[in-house]
């Protein structure tokens, strides 16, 4: 999984010269950098991180919560035989995880980086480079999805994304995913004491863009209020199931960018969205019970 704890320093040298700034991004800039920033990025951030993700444990954020204690897909004993799709996938630890289990998982991702390195840990798992905004399987392929900060929050357009995955899960498929708490909007990305006192706009949904000297957006995150969440869920044609705000465990002591113990025990960092699919959604937004179209990936023998 991409596991996109929020921005951290950037280590490449165009990142270092970037302007930091709030303006408008839209769904081709904000792809674009997220694709360049991962690239240029994966290798320090699988460095710095691989040994708290591991190579086959599936986490839902820095708090450290486990899938196999969280059972937000379900029991783990349910998943076997399932079709499931992990959507910023980076290096695939969630899905190595999941075939563990006896599923069936694809491991997508935006950056050819991330899966290179999720080839270099290896395993059997089919990895897919694409944008989540165009998934590049048909109609009904898949029994869940799943994302640990993959995509989402890096995305113009939250709801083309979900309707996307929407349109690729089979009637009652679990869609679940993380993302940054929305009130960490309000907050300085520090992980000590100065992180603690507002100093933005929880209601200021205008982007966070990291710029090169000629204006082009090498990092672009957007920001959505929890209000925000829930509408674009119900917009993508999901029913949300359950909103889980992992509290920070007694045995993490580790800071990762902005996330620390300190903060993490006094305001919640990361934010689980639990969503099931009803039906099917037509082209006009609609919704109807049936279903249809074949059920297998495009130009995947699976």
């Amino acid at each position: 999984m991409n596991q996109e704890y929020g921005h951290e320093d950037a280590v490449d040298g165009d990142a270092d010269e970037a302007e930091a700034t709030r303006r408008d991004a839209g769904e081709a800039e904000s792809s674009r950098a997220s694709r360049g920033w991962w690239d240029r990025n994966a290798d320090e951030y699988q460095s710095d991180h691989g040994s708290f993700l591991g190579d086959d444990r599936f986490v839902w954020g820095p708090e450290g919560l486990d899938e196999a204690e969280a059972g937000l897909l379900g029991p783990a004993a349910s998943l076997k035989g399932l079709d499931v799709l992990e959507i910023g996938a980076g290096a695939a630890q969630c899905s190595r995880w999941l075939a563990a289990q006896g599923a069936r998982p694809v491991a997508l991702d935006l950056s050819h980086r991330q899966l290179q390195h999720a080839l270099r840990i290896g395993g059997e798992v089919p990895l897919v480079e694409a944008d989540a905004g165009v998934l590049p399987f048909r109609d009904g392929s898949f029994d869940l999805a799943c994302s640990a900060y993959g995509a989402v929050p890096f995305v113009a357009d939250p709801v083309r994304v979900f309707r996307e995955v929407r349109r690729v899960l089979r009637p009652g498929g679990r869609w679940v995913f993380s993302v940054t708490h929305p009130v960490r909007w309000a907050f300085p990305d520090e992980p000590g004491p100065e992180g603690l006192s507002v100093a933005a706009s929880y209601f200021d949904r205008t982007p966070y863009v990291e710029q090169d000297e000629q204006g082009r957006a090498v990092y672009v995150e957007h920001h959505r209020t929890i209000g925000d969440r829930v509408r674009d869920v119900v917009a993508g044609g999901f029913r949300l199931v359950d909103l889980v705000e992992p509290e920070w465990p007694a045995w993490n002591s580790q800071e990762w960018g902005g996330w620390s113990p300190l903060r993490g025990n006094l305001i919640p960092g990361t934010a689980i969205f639990v969503c099931e699919r009803d039906g099917m959604l037509r082209p006009d937004g609609t919704d109807s019970s049936a279903r249809t179209g074949p059920v297998a990936p495009l130009g995947r023998d699976r």
